[in-house]
C-alpha cells in the first residue's frame, strides 16, 4: 500500500491511465547540490538513467525539456526541437505558478499547465527511466515511451 503523500499529481496521473510505474522513495538531503545526482546515487542507478525536468522559457511561453540529470541543457538544440528562436531558464516563480511543484521536485507529469515537452533521445536507449514524481526524495520509474504519450513529447537531442 502507497503513503498518501506519495500521493502527487504525477503519480495520480499515472494511476489515472494505467501506465505501469514503480515510486521510489528516498532521504533527500537538504545540503545535497544536485537533487538528480542525490537521486541517482540513493537509488544505486547510473545518473543517466535518471532524467531532470527544467523549465524553460521561449518566445511562445514556456516549455520543458527532460534530460539525464548528468548532462546539460543545450538551449540552441532545445530552441530547435521546439521550433523557436531561443530558449532560456524560467524564472523559479514562473516555474511554480505553471507547473505547482517546487524546484527540485518538478515532474514533467501532471502539470498544472500543460506546457510543450521535450524529452532527451538518450532516454530511448533505456526500458525505464527515473523522473520526479512531483517531491524531493520521490522518484517514478517508467518507460519512456509512455512518459512520451503522456506529455505528448517529442524525442529530440538536448545535450
Amino acid at each position: 500500500m502507497e503513503h498518501r503523500a506519495n500521493m502527487t499529481p504525477a503519480v495520480n496521473l499515472l494511476k489515472k491511465h494505467k501506465i505501469a510505474h514503480v515510486v521510489h522513495e528516498y532521504s533527500h538531503d537538504s545540503a545535497s547540490v544536485s537533487y538528480g545526482l542525490e537521486a541517482a546515487e540513493k537509488l544505486g542507478v547510473i545518473p543517466e538513467q535518471v532524467f531532470k525536468t527544467l523549465v524553460v522559457a521561449v518566445d511562445t511561453g514556456l516549455a520543458v525539456a527532460v534530460l539525464p540529470v548528468s548532462a546539460q541543457l543545450n538551449m540552441k538544440q532545445l530552441a530547435k526541437a521546439l521550433g523557436v528562436k531561443k530558449a532560456a531558464m524560467a524564472a523559479p516563480a514562473d516555474v511554480a505558478r505553471a507547473t505547482g511543484y517546487v524546484l527540485g521536485g518538478v515532474s514533467p507529469l501532471g502539470q498544472k499547465k500543460r506546457l510543450p515537452t521535450v524529452l532527451d533521445a538518450s532516454a530511448m536507449q533505456f526500458s525505464t527511466i527515473f523522473i520526479s514524481a512531483g517531491r524531493r526524495g520521490l522518484e517514478l520509474e517508467l518507460a519512456p515511451k509512455d512518459l512520451c504519450v503522456l506529455t505528448q513529447a517529442a524525442f529530440e537531442s538536448l545535450i
